[in-house]
């Protein structure tokens, strides 16, 4: 399948998987998302940005995925923290229009990609560091911190408590209920409180995933 035989496909299959899950979309939104995946196979080719090469995998594991939290980000200033090739950060601003998105990662391919992706879709919602999470100043403080597979929890809140809002929340997406995190979280912080761990469903996902909500 070339790739012109294919955005069709693949588009049928975001919009499938979009209604699936209930979730009202601009069609500015709808374009902007194909725009990124498209992106997203061109760089892949040349710098290695995910493991996942099928761009069916790609609409489901990158996309549909980053989608799937999309209800439970309500306001403020977010921080995706591992963000990787934008993942769910870019995905999440791309829909979101309305809040600002710092997409952070120490990996300077990753992040050149994802400027292109800033300039080239015109987001003027999303600030892009190649830096790590602890060397940033305590001043910059976020309403909400996300992350997809980027730690275990304990290592989260401690590369990133510095940075959330005293009223914030870190949501953190997870495969499996993350029992052995949450007890070594609640061990080492016990002002830190779980205020929910939702089973995801994300269509045509095999295996399981978990939203973890936490605050102070």
């Amino acid at each position: 399948m070339n790739n012109l035989q294919s955005q069709p496909v693949l588009e049928q299959r975001l919009r499938a998987g979009i209604a699936a899950m209930k979730l009202d979309l601009s069609e500015q939104a709808i374009a902007g998302l194909m725009q990124y995946l498209e992106l997203l196979q061109k760089w892949n080719k040349a710098y290695n940005l995910t493991a996942i090469r099928d761009p069916e995998e790609m609409v489901t594991k990158h996309l549909l995925d980053s989608l799937s939290i999309t209800g439970y980000i309500k306001e403020g200033r977010v921080l995706d923290v591992g963000t990787g090739p934008g993942l769910p950060g870019m995905i999440l601003a791309i829909v979101r229009p309305d809040l600002n998105f710092t997409l952070l990662d120490c990996n300077g391919k990753k992040t050149r990609f994802l400027t292109q992706v800033k300039l080239t879709l015109g987001l003027d919602n999303v600030t892009v560091l190649n830096d790590r999470v602890e060397a940033r100043p305590a001043s910059e403080r976020y309403d909400c911190i996300t992350s997809r597979a980027f730690s275990a929890l304990e290592d989260m809140i401690e590369w990133t408590e510095h940075l959330l809002d005293e009223n914030g929340c870190w949501l953190a997406m997870k495969g499996v209920y993350p029992q052995d995190e949450l007890a070594k979280v609640h061990q080492r912080w016990p002002d830190i409180k779980l205020e929910t761990c939702d089973e995801l469903r994300v269509p045509d996902c095999d295996g399981e995933r978990h939203l973890v909500i936490l605050r102070r």
